[in-house]
């Protein structure tokens, strides 16, 4: 499984967004500055959060975006999930039951379930509110060296 662009900006904008929650509505100009992500990409994710109601937009002077909830309600499987479509590592496992023709003799079956589920577990479990409080301990730690 390989994360794309657009998945990995998503998360990225949707962190600056938590980061910077307390400023309000942010411009998507400022995210695209201190990310050094392209204006024009960052325009492309918007809708798929938007549709989403991930975020909340105002327009105007003042104008920009923010999150309609606490960074701890977002997972980082749920945003890459809205940009990716579903995470699974192999294709049989896209559908549900599994799509297979072999599923009942598939030897490697349980093996692909089993990752799948590690995934899932994993990604489901971290939120925005954790990584931004990962990221001020390890700042702290650095700071104090």
């Amino acid at each position: 499984m390989k994360i794309s662009t657009k998945g990995r900006y998503a998360l990225r904008m949707m962190m600056d967004l938590a980061e910077h929650q307390q400023d309000g509505f942010v411009a998507l100009k400022d995210i695209a500055a201190r990310q050094n992500i392209s204006k024009k990409y960052l325009e492309q994710i918007v809708p798929i959060l938007n549709k989403s109601n991930f975020l909340q937009a105002n327009r105007g002077f003042q104008g920009g975006y923010r999150l309609v909830n606490a960074p701890r309600e977002y997972t980082v499987g749920s945003i890459l999930r809205l940009t990716e479509g579903n995470l699974t590592p192999v294709a049989c496992l896209d559908f549900n039951p599994v799509g297979c023709e072999r599923r009942d003799e598939c030897i490697t079956l349980p093996l692909w379930q089993g990752l799948n589920k590690v995934i899932a577990d994993y990604l489901d479990n971290i939120t925005l509110q954790d990584i931004l409080d990962n990221y001020k301990a390890r700042s702290i730690d650095n700071y104090s060296i």
